[in-house]
Order: C-alpha cells, then structure tokens, then sequence
C-alpha cells in the first residue's frame, strides 16, 4: 500500500504549490494529499483561522500514520502537528521553516508588523498583495517561470482571508516551539536553500535540537524550493 505523504504549503499560496513534487513522486511507493490550509485557496472561508484548528484539519485526513512535509508557514504548522500527535507522523521534512521567534519583543514587533500588513491587505486587490510579497528581499532571484506559477497560486486567494491567517497563523502569532524540538523523536529532513542565509541558519539550529535531523542545503535555490528545485523535495522524502 502506498505511504500518504500530506504537504503544507506556505502562506498565501494553495496545495497547488507542490504539485511539480506530486507530478516526480512514485505513484506505486507515495499517496501524496495536499490539501488547501485554512484561509487559503479552496478553504478560505474556513474559520477560525488557528494552529489548534489547522492541526485537527492535518490530523483529520487520514486515520493511519503519516509522512508529513511542510514549507515555510506549512513547516511550522508541521512541527504543531508532530508535536500534537507524534505517534501519528512517521516522519518529517521541513522546507525553509522556524520554530518561531523566542525573544518576546521581537516576536511583538513582528506581530504589529503582521496586523499591519494583514489591514493593508484586507482593503486592497489580491494583485497588490502579490506584487508587495512577491517583491521581498527573501525572495529575490527566484526564477522567472517560478515566480509567474507561484503569483499565479497567489492570486487562487482572497485578501481578507490572508488577512485572517496573518493574524491567526502568522509568525507573530506563534508560541515558539524551540524548547519542544526534542520530543519529537521521528527522523526529520530540514531543507535549506543555498542562497536562503535567514533560514539556512534556522535550518542548521533546527537539524541540530532535533534528535534524529538531518540539515540538506539546496545548491543555488533560494526560499521558495518546491518552486526552484521540486525534486530535492522529492528526494527529502525518499531519503527517511
């Protein structure tokens, strides 16, 4: 019987972000599900928009033990989800992802600078959004037929829902899960693009507390790695 492997992608983007991984998976080996998060895509309208419920949607989709891989906000929805029902989730690989942001003030700063970006984008176009994240210094050099699939994805979302996910899921929303890491005692792959310095050094720091992480640094990808190079994600999963 094929594993299931479920596949969280990131903040304002949709399931459809993984599919180049889905189209390289073996079928025969693989039953990938890659469903649309809570305030995103298909599920945009769903509420609330929060760790809790996201976790009981993940652990919903299938009764039987999983793998599971999660990019960037996914991954750290990911590490919620192992840590909420470890028995559950056979193995982990996490994509250019954190555990949170421990210092208290920084995370407060980010959380103004979440609530403020989520009350720009509930007022404006989802191609506004797109143009203003896309444009990021942690996303510069992605590729050019990368980045028109992922605006794409983008624009499959509803700007008040981002807004909702911002507030619920955004980073500054989170507790920092730093201090768990070492519960989680299934193999984990930690995922880093080369050109991603941010979160290569969290990349390093989460292979490192984890019991059973391996850190894998993507040659020449930046943060968006299912986009830029979808079969080291493949190959992530194949490896545990």
């Amino acid at each position: 019987m094929p594993e299931t492997v479920v596949l969280l992608h990131g903040f304002a983007g949709t399931g459809r972000l993984w599919d180049p991984v889905v189209a390289r998976l073996d079928a025969e080996r693989y039953r990938p599900l890659a469903p649309d998060l809570r305030g995103h895509g298909a599920a945009s309208s769903r509420r609330p928009v929060s760790f809790e419920a996201i976790v009981e949607d993940v652990l919903g989709l299938v009764a039987h033990p999983f793998a599971l891989c999660g990019y960037s906000m996914g991954g750290r929805i990911a590490l919620r989800v192992a840590l909420a029902a470890p028995e559950r989730v056979e193995r982990l690989v996490l994509v250019a992802t954190t555990a949170g942001i421990e210092d208290p003030a920084e995370r407060g700063r980010r959380r103004a600078s979440d609530e403020a970006l989520a009350d720009d984008t509930e007022h404006g176009s989802i191609e506004a959004f797109a143009d203003r994240w896309t444009a990021q210094p942690l996303f510069e050099g992605t590729p050019p037929q990368a980045a028109a699939t992922w605006r794409a994805d983008i624009l499959d979302n509803e700007p008040g829902a981002l807004a909702a996910a911002l507030r619920g899921i955004g980073t500054g929303a989170m507790e920092p899960l730093w201090g768990r890491l070492g519960e989680l005692t299934m193999p984990v792959v930690v995922l880093a693009g080369e050109r991603d310095a941010k979160f290569r050094a969290l990349g390093e720091r989460l292979a490192a507390e984890l019991p059973r992480g391996e850190l894998v640094t993507v040659e020449g990808a930046g943060h968006g790695i299912p986009r830029e190079d979808p079969g080291a994600v493949v190959a992530a999963i194949d490896v545990i």
